[in-house]
């Protein structure tokens, strides 16, 4: 196991000191420009509503973000399926 390493993180208009892999850093500040640019978003679009409102709906938004890919993931892996089967009937054939 590799020696965790202590990050500072934004959200919102808070910082935290969180401790992580040096591998999982990058992804860390990736999902954590996404959820920013998010907050930010909202902000505009509801305007006089306090940060934890903001934060609660980027938390819905990330949700079912989440959720979504794993039912397109789900959907393909049966489509893939579905074609492997089709080729494998038609392969029978030629």
């Amino acid at each position: 196991m590799e020696e965790l390493i202590p990050v500072n993180i934004v959200i919102g208009d808070r910082t935290y000191r969180i401790k992580t892999e040096p591998k999982d850093e990058e992804t860390i500040r990736k999902t954590l420009k996404i959820i920013n640019d998010k907050i930010i978003e909202f902000k505009t679009q509801f305007a006089g509503k306090d940060m934890q409102d903001y934060i609660a709906m980027v938390v819905i938004w990330y949700a079912t973000q989440t959720q979504s890919d794993q039912l397109s993931a789900t959907e393909q892996k049966d489509i893939s399926g579905a074609l492997s089967r089709l080729e494998e009937q038609i392969n029978k054939f030629i």
